[in-house]
């Protein structure tokens, strides 16, 4: 073999390695990462939510993950912390006629989250142009353009349904219902918290979060997947987690999925008033949630209170070319960062702008979800938290 061709090889060999070792961030990872999402929204999860030990379901399979990645319990036990929280639920019979119409759950008609059970029938009143009520089997009827899901932390006196307004030709005059309720004053949960510890500055810590709850199911048939929301942030995380196992950093690396989100923001307020490291030593908190977009770039929640941090992001994200833009925003209590913020933690909310419009309903799917800016937001990210510890 010549000379020349030795050093062809040795600079192939090279090239191999170097392609390698940026194969996790360059494609495995997004690899993981569907694979991860088609975990976490397919029905034996059921949502992530309520019924059928989806959010149960969901907190193992991380758990699981966070162990075999090579991350430490938080606590140095377990990476489970356990709370509970009030709230309702709908794990079987769940039918609605309007006229004499069947409507399908899901696609035609939701019930309202608060709602009791019933099973019932009668003439409709109207109200206004859009409600109707059954006064006396307190039923109320809402015609909508969209249905909106959610969950509530309580239970009302009534049963309230929310219909397609184009489901019906004509007014609706009549009602069928036959829905069944229970309600969980205290619903057993956990937030999943892992962490690797820093290789010379362990006591300074850099977390990630995001929540890995959804709706659940309504009635015994129909669950909301919740692909971008949440699936994607914790699909994120997760790999973020398995990289940051494998090059562990001068800082420590905190991960949390909060539960509860959907209801109220209970798990991460739960983890603000009984945190399983100090938070004093959190030197920055960044939240996900509905990252699995990004054609239109990302927003940033709280950027106007810590405007040194969101200047590196955005110089990082101007030098590297990595979204289209970068969307400052001010302090909002719309996601699991706020309480921190509230403790005077330093927080970013992150989340991904364009794309699908789906949102606390059954078509929030994985295989609608493009993951458009995934590579790119993974990139930002690790750059950011290696500017972080400058």
């Amino acid at each position: 073999m010549s000379i020349s061709m030795r050093k062809q090889l040795f600079i192939y060999f090279l090239f191999a390695c170097f392609v390698t070792l940026s194969q996790p961030v360059l494609s495995q990872d997004i690899q993981t990462a569907r694979t991860l999402l088609d975990t976490l929204t397919s029905k034996t999860m059921w949502g992530r939510g309520y019924t059928k030990n989806g959010m149960s379901k969901a907190a193992d399979f991380i758990s699981a993950s966070f162990k075999a990645y090579g991350l430490s319990p938080m606590d140095g036990k377990t990476f489970k912390q356990s709370f509970s929280y009030a709230a309702n639920t709908f794990p079987g019979k769940m039918s609605v006629r309007l006229n004499g119409k069947a409507l399908v759950p899901g696609k035609e008609f939701i019930v309202m989250p608060e709602s009791k059970g019933s099973n019932s029938q009668g003439k409709l009143v109207q109200k206004d142009s859009l409600t109707f009520i059954q006064p006396e089997q307190r039923i109320i009827l809402a015609l909508k353009d969209k249905l909106t899901w959610s969950v509530a932390p309580e239970q009302a006196d009534y049963t309230g349904i929310e219909v397609l307004k184009t489901v019906l030709s004509g007014k609706p005059t009549d009602i069928e219902v036959n829905i069944e309720s229970q309600f969980i004053p205290e619903f057993q949960a956990a937030n999943i918290c892992g962490i690797v510890k820093g290789t010379s500055k362990p006591d300074s810590v850099l977390v990630l979060s995001a929540h890995y709850d959804h709706l659940g199911g309504m009635g015994a048939n129909v669950y909301f997947p919740g692909a971008n929301d949440n699936a994607s942030g914790i699909s994120f995380l997760m790999t973020l987690a398995k990289y940051y196992a494998r090059h562990p950093q001068a800082y420590s690396i905190a991960f949390i999925c909060f539960a509860g989100e959907e209801n109220g923001l209970a798990g991460s307020k739960y983890f603000t008033e009984h945190p399983l490291l100090e938070l004093s030593k959190i030197k920055f908190l960044t939240n996900v949630d509905m990252v699995g977009t990004g054609e239109t770039g990302i927003t940033v929640v709280n950027a106007s209170i810590h405007p040194k941090e969101f200047a590196l992001l955005q110089q990082i994200n101007s030098k590297e070319k990595y979204l289209v833009k970068i969307n400052p925003r001010g302090k909002a209590a719309n996601s699991d960062h706020y309480f921190f913020t509230e403790k005077g933690v330093p927080a970013f909310f992150i989340y991904t702008q364009g794309g699908i419009s789906a949102y606390h309903d059954i078509y929030d799917l994985p295989k609608t979800l493009p993951f458009t800016e995934y590579k790119d937001l993974f990139s930002l990210f690790r750059d950011f938290y290696k500017g972080l510890m400058q």
